[in-house]
C-alpha cells in the first residue's frame, strides 16, 4: 500500500508543471546518501548506476544485477519519498523478470536505456517492444518508466531527428518519460516542441541552471554520477588535509 501510494506521488510529480520549474531528482548512490537528499526536502530521487557502481567498487556497467537490486532495496528503504532506479539495460533478464525484481526493491521508477550488449544503438523496434513487455508487466500506478534514449552519446548521424523518433516508439510502446541522454541545451527546444510527454535531462554541474533546462523544455532533472564523483571529490580534499596534518 505505501509502495503504491509513493508510485502514485512520483507520477503526479512529473505533471502540470510551470516553465521553469523542472522536477529536480538527486542521484544517491547509497543510504546515506539517500537520507541527506530527503532531510534537503527533495520530493523523490533517482539512483545513478554509475555512481551506485562506484559506490560498491565497479566500474560504471559492471555492477552484477543482484548487487545492484541489494543498493536499490537499501537505498529505497531508507528514505519515505520515492525512489525511482537505473536499472541500465536491464541486466540481459526478461522484461516481466526484471519488473519483479525491481518492484521487489520498493522502487517506483527505473531508467532503462537503448544501448545494446555491444554497446551500440538498439533496434528502437526491439526496444520498443521490451518496453511494451516491462509495461504489461507493471500498470502505470504501479511503476514509472523512463526510457533512456542514447543517440547523442552513441554517434547517431542525426541525433535529435532520432531521438524524436525513438520518444515516440518508446511512449507508444507505454513509457512515461523519454530521456536523451547527453542532449546539449540548443536540442532541447525542438525536442520539447516534437516529443509529447515528460522529458528527462540529465544537466551537467556547471552548466545552464536548472530554472533555464526548465524553461528550454526539461520536465525533469537528474544528474547521473556527478553529485557522487561531487562528494568524492569533497572526500579526497578532506583526505589530503588529513594526511598533511599527519605527516
Amino acid at each position: 500500500m505505501v509502495t503504491a501510494v509513493k508510485a502514485r506521488t512520483f507520477r503526479t510529480l512529473h505533471h502540470d508543471r510551470a516553465p521553469g520549474d523542472p522536477l529536480v531528482l538527486p542521484g544517491p548512490w547509497d543510504a546515506a546518501s539517500a537520507r541527506v537528499f530527503e532531510e534537503s526536502g527533495f520530493p523523490a530521487l533517482a539512483t545513478p548506476s554509475a555512481g551506485v557502481a562506484a559506490s560498491l567498487g565497479y566500474e560504471d556497467g559492471q555492477t552484477p544485477a543482484d548487487e545492484m537490486f541489494a543498493a536499490i532495496r537499501h537505498i529505497a528503504r531508507a528514505v519515505s519519498i520515492p525512489v525511482s532506479a537505473d536499472i541500465e539495460a536491464g541486466y540481459g533478464l526478461p522484461p516481466k523478470d526484471l519488473v519483479a525484481r525491481l518492484l521487489d526493491t520498493g522502487a517506483v521508477g527505473c531508467n532503462l536505456e537503448d544501448t545494446g550488449p555491444d554497446g551500440t544503438l538498439s533496434n528502437p523496434s526491439q526496444h520498443a517492444d521490451r518496453l511494451a513487455e516491462a509495461r504489461a508487466a507493471a500498470p502505470r500506478d504501479e511503476l514509472f518508466l523512463n526510457a533512456r534514449i542514447d543517440t547523442f552519446i552513441r554517434g547517431a548521424a542525426d541525433p535529435v531527428t532520432e531521438a524524436i523518433e525513438r520518444a515516440r516508439l518508446y511512449i507508444a510502446a507505454g513509457a512515461d518519460c523519454v530521456y536523451p541522454i547527453g542532449a546539449p541545451p540548443e536540442a532541447l527546444p525542438r525536442l520539447r516542441a516534437e516529443i509529447e510527454g515528460p522529458i528527462n535531462i540529465g544537466a551537467p554541474l556547471g552548466g545552464p541552471s536548472l530554472k533555464e533546462w526548465g524553461e528550454l523544455g526539461a520536465t525533469r532533472i537528474t544528474f547521473g554520477p556527478g553529485l557522487q564523483r561531487r562528494a568524492t571529490a569533497a572526500l579526497r580534499e578532506i583526505a589530503t588535509e588529513l594526511r598533511q596534518v599527519s605527516t
